[in-house]
């Protein structure tokens, strides 16, 4: 379990550890000690609130990545119990991190494209860890086709730190793909929600993130790079991870500032990893609520609001001349 806490946890642990060991020692003891144990309850509500309310945007970033964090495959487990899953591009390959297929969702159909990370060393090699090949985003645009065709909605879950950039990727083309992804969305008949559970990571995200609604989880991060890459370009030096993450102020409460997102679903107190029941019913519910509304709406109003929505985006106070939030970089930083 300590391989697993991030360093800004380990207050909290401690006290629910505490917490633990006095249970232990009243159980078959006729000292009374629940008052001791209620005392320490309220004390780690108070501090989760504490620490986890002021993150800083790298320690979002660790957060969004933590190894018990619940992945795309755990939701889709757990809010579509009767998910068939399809397979293959009809191309090159079946892309084992791109998940696709169709199941009920609260009794409304529909179609689900997600990125799975991997949890074990084995899994994530299958899964690429969560970085999609040319022909993932290929099966993708295919399920969305097929929702388009016979009037499903569809439900994309992103946790991705970016597509694939090996060499094998960019032969079978992968900004082609992404940027056909990107393209082709706009002319889709059916409603889109898109929730970003964990790491939303440039172009890798965007290739399945276009949609009438986009929900970001309270925890999670959605950037146009991620913080080792920019690291990498601006100074040589990955290890600077944590000072480009400050300076892109990652998060969902600037996303939304900025309309790149319209919902943030809050996050069970300390993150979903400590309550993953809370966090489905949280998402399932967003999910539920929204699609109602999506589902209404006629399909040539969705696609006007659509493409509105994406013309619009970035139309804020920067574009006005005012670029004073915006983080600067320089080499010598």
């Amino acid at each position: 379990m300590g391989e697993q806490l991030l360093e800004f946890e380990k207050p909290v642990f401690e006290l629910e550890n505490q917490i633990k060991e006095l249970k232990e020692a009243q159980t078959g003891q006729s000292v009374d000690i629940s008052e001791e144990i209620k005392a320490l309850q309220k004390k780690v509500g108070k501090l989760v609130q504490e620490i986890y309310g002021k993150l800083t945007p790298w320690e979002r970033v660790l957060l969004s990545r933590h190894p018990k964090r619940p992945h795309t495959v755990d939701y889709i487990k757990n809010i579509c119990p009767d998910f068939r899953e399809l397979h293959g591009d009809r191309y090159f390959a079946n892309d084992q991190t791109m998940m696709t297929g169709i199941g009920h969702i609260d009794g409304q159909r529909v179609a689900i494209v997600g990125i799975e990370k991997g949890r074990k060393t084995q899994e994530k090699i299958k899964r690429n860890f969560g970085m999609p090949n040319p022909e993932g985003y290929r099966k993708a645009l295919r399920v969305f086709e097929l929702a388009s065709r016979f009037n499903l909605p569809v439900l994309t879950i992103i946790d991705t730190p970016g597509a694939y950039p090996g060499i094998g990727a960019e032969e079978r083309g992968q900004s082609q793909a992404i940027a056909e992804n990107l393209a082709q969305v706009f002319s889709l008949k059916c409603p889109i929600l898109a929730i970003v559970i964990g790491e939303g990571g440039s172009g890798g995200a965007l290739g399945i993130g276009v949609a009438d609604k986009v929900c970001m989880m309270e925890y999670s991060v959605y950037s146009v790079i991620s913080p080792e890459s920019c690291a990498s370009i601006l100074w040589s030096d990955p290890g600077k991870a944590e000072q480009a993450a400050n300076a892109l102020n990652l998060g969902p409460k600037k996303a939304k500032e900025l309309g790149i997102i319209d919902e943030i679903i809050p996050e069970p107190p300390g993150g979903a990893h400590r309550n993953v029941e809370l966090a489905f019913k949280s998402v399932k519910d967003q999910i539920v609520k929204d699609l109602k509304v999506l589902t209404k709406i006629k399909p040539a109003k969705l696609q006007e609001m659509r493409f509105n929505k994406y013309r619009s985006m970035g139309n804020s106070t920067i574009l006005n001349g005012d670029d004073s939030d915006m983080p600067i970089f320089t080499t010598n930083s």
